[in-house]
This record gives C-alpha cells, structure tokens and sequence, in this order.
C-alpha cells in the first residue's frame, strides 16, 4: 500500500470512528429539533384559527385581519437570507436557541396587546425571530447526518413543522373556552422553557479529528456578500432558485385554496372542508417526509444523485394527483387524491437542503436555504393573492389546481436540469482555501 493510500485509510478510518462516537447525539439533535419546529409553525398559525375572538376583542376589518398574516409572511420571505447568513457566520445551536427564545418572548407579548397596530407590530416581528430558525436548524442537521441519514434526518425534523401546524386548530379551541390571549401566553412560556433547556444541551457539531478546526475557523470569515456571490454564481443553485419558486407557486397554490375547492365542490361546511383539506395532507406529510427521506438515502448510498430523483418522482406522482383531486366528481376519489399529493409533494421538503449540499459551498448552505425561502415565500404570497383575483373574477377555483398540477411537472423538469447540471460538473468545486475544510471535514455525499 502506498503511503497516499495509508493516508487516505487512516484519515477514512478516523472518520468513521468519529462518526460513530457521534451517531446517537446526532438523532438527539433531529429530536430536539422536532419539538422546536413543531412549536415555530404552531405559534405562526395559531392566530388565524381564532378570527371572531381576535376580532370581537380588537375591532378590525377582514383586510386588516389578513394584514396580520400577510406581513408576518412578508418579513419573514425578506429576511431568510440574512437569518440564513447569520446561521453560516456564528454557531448555529446558538442562532436556534436565541430565535426560539425571541419568537416565544414575543408570542408571551402578543397576548397583552390592546390595539390592532399594536398587534401588527408583534406579527413583524414574529417574522423576524422565526426566519433566523428553519435555516440554522436544517445546516445543523445536515451537519451532523454526513451520507447515509442526511434526507431521512432532514425529513423526520419536517414532520415536526407539520404537526405544529396541525395543532394550530388549539388556538381557536383555546379562545373559545377562555379568551383570545389564552394560548399566546401558553405557549409563549412553554417556548421560553424549552429554549432554557435547549441552550443546556444543544451544540454544534465539533470538527473531527481529520480536519481539526480548519472549517470551524473559516466560518468566523463567511461574509455576506462573498455568500450570496458565491451562490449566485453557480448555474445550478439559480435553477434550483427557479425551481423553489414555481414549488411555491404549485404547492401554496392547492393549500390556500383547496378548503374553498372542497366546499363549493361538495357542498361541505366551513369546518368539514378546512379539517378534510388539512388533514388529508398533513397525514399524507407525515409519511411522505420519512418515506422520501429513506428512499434517498438508500439510493444515495450507489448514486449521489439518488437525492435529486426520488424528488423528481414525487413530483411526477404529485402532479395527477392533484388533477384527480380537482376533477373527481366523487368525494372520496378526490380526498385519496389529495392524500397521495400530500405524501409524494414532500419527498421535495425532505430533500431540498441535502440537493443544497450537492451545488453549494458548505459555508454558505444556511445562507443559500434562506435565499430559497425568500423566492418560496414571495412565490406562495403572489399564489394567493392571484387566486383571489381570479374568484373576483368568476373564475372556477379548480383551475388554480390544474395550474399548480403544470407547474409541479415543470418542478420536475427544472429538478431534471439541476441534475444534469450535478452530473455535467461532478463534485461541486470551490476555491482552494475553501476547499480543503470542506473536503477533509465532510465525506463525499452517499458515503456512510
């Protein structure tokens, strides 16, 4: 055996032993993180599922209602990039901990407020302290799974989100036997609690032994503008930007107007509609995340871009499925429908951050997610508000979704590009001084 060949066994031999040591802290992170992300998406939604107790408390139009919802949206797609830079240039454990502390502080506030500016106000920055966490959270995930867990890991963390989202219904049932205030001062505390006992035990991954601190210590010179350039400059990255926002379009286009769909289309009440469309798809998410971040995994393990295609399929599975949904003239055929749409849409959610590793520099991958959020948003924000315009227009609801059904095809074809993009340039190749902490701290994506 050559001496290059010594040097690369014992450098992989020390990885892998480093792995293992640091195996079981790395699904204890993805477990702490769950309960974060649950909580992020419960304390967003919860306040649109208790309107009338809100509203007899603080007189205020429809529109203004809506306001609070839009400008949470609005701050929160604007400020992704930055949170995402702050999660590549400091310790990202400690980002999370600081963003879950600051959005419960200010879910506790919101529950004192007497006017509806007053209540805007807390909404902007709701956005503020929640954009700094999805982008640290999923870069510190990905750090920690290296190969063979990375989708699952990033998928089992989604699931979290979903159930948060669906426990938002607690908010309204917590209003109706108390007050409005109720549960913002609930689980304001609760946040603040868990974000004392996470700042305890939640750490960033340490360097391992192959590397020493070379990564840890270039981060502390990550600047914005060189991440954004950096990103920027890459072809694939600029697909996989086009690609997130038409994902927006599709998927924020079906969950924004599919509880109306369902309830002109079938003559179903408010409530019966609203719960149908929201639980068919968050059961359909629930199985989707893992089942898609498995089956990435395991197809990584023979090709790299086994990451890039398991997406490609949901999307192609997703799309008649939501075609079947708005054509069905039988309730069931479309509710199945809807249900195979919720599962096969998030093998994309499962996969984007570990598709993010494959075309970005390490150093800039929050940054890079944060960038993807802002199109998403935007994307997801113009959807809905385009879709109101085309019902002041007469214009039958069941078109948004043939829309959405194109574009999830068009997703597909764009996720096809990226891929060949991979393929065409093999490892993603960055400067020298760059370089070298990312290929001695981090195996080849697929590797165990």
């Amino acid at each position: 055996m050559s001496k290059t060949d010594e040097a690369a066994h014992r450098r992989s031999s020390i990885s892998d032993a480093f792995e293992g040591r640091h195996a079981v802290r790395a699904w204890l992170v993805v477990a702490m993180l769950w309960v974060v992300g649950g909580l992020n998406f419960l304390d967003r939604v919860m306040i649109t599922t208790m309107r009338e107790s809100i509203k007899d408390a603080i007189p205020m139009t429809e529109s203004q209602f809506g306001l609070l919802t839009a400008v949470f949206l609005a701050v929160y797609g604007a400020l992704s990039p930055f949170a995402g830079f702050l999660a590549d240039r400091f310790n990202r454990s400690r980002v999370i901990c600081i963003s879950l502390l600051a959005w419960s502080s200010i879910t506790w506030l919101t529950a004192h407020v007497k006017t509806f500016e007053q209540l805007l106000a807390t909404r902007a920055l709701m956005g503020v302290s929640e954009a700094c966490y999805i982008p640290a959270a999923v870069a510190l995930i990905v750090d920690y799974h290296r190969g063979a867990t990375r989708s699952l890991a990033t998928g089992l963390h989604l699931t979290g989100a979903v159930v948060g989202a669906g426990l938002g219904g607690l908010g309204g049932w917590l209003a109706e036997r108390n007050d409005w205030t109720y549960a913002f001062k609930v689980f304001g505390l609760v946040g603040v609690g868990y974000a004392c006992v996470l700042a305890l035990f939640l750490r960033d991954r340490p360097p391992d032994e192959s590397s020493g601190a070379a990564a840890h210590v270039e981060r502390k010179h990550v600047q914005f503008g060189e991440a954004l350039a950096g990103l920027l400059g890459s072809g694939a990255f600029i697909l996989a930007l086009f690609f997130w926002a038409m994902y927006g379009v599709a998927v924020w286009g079906v969950i924004g107007w599919m509880p109306t769909f369902l309830g002109e289309h079938f003559h179903m009440t408010q409530g019966a509609a609203g719960l149908s469309s929201t639980g068919y798809l968050s059961v359909g998410a629930l199985f989707g995340l893992p089942i898609g971040g498995a089956w990435a995994d395991r197809w990584s393990r023979s090709n790299e871009q086994g990451r890039v295609l398991v997406p490609i399929i949901g999307l192609c599975v997703a799309a008649p499925s939501i075609l079947l949904t708005s054509t069905a003239s039988l309730l069931p055929l479309a509710l199945a429908g809807l249900l195979v749409f919720g599962l096969a849409r998030t093998f994309t959610d499962a996969n984007m951050m570990p598709i993010l590793c494959l075309v970005s520099n390490p150093r800039h991958r929050a940054t890079g997610y944060g960038v993807l959020n802002t199109f998403g948003c935007i994307a997801g924000a113009a959807t809905i508000y385009a879709g109101g315009l085309l019902r002041d227009a007469n214009v039958d609801v069941n078109r948004i979704f043939l829309v959405a059904s194109a574009g999830l095809l068009a997703c597909a074809v764009l996720l096809f590009l990226v891929k060949l993009r991979i393929q065409a340039g093999g490892p993603a190749r960055f400067p020298p001084a760059q370089s070298a902490g990312r290929h001695a701290s981090e195996p080849p994506a697929g590797a165990a």
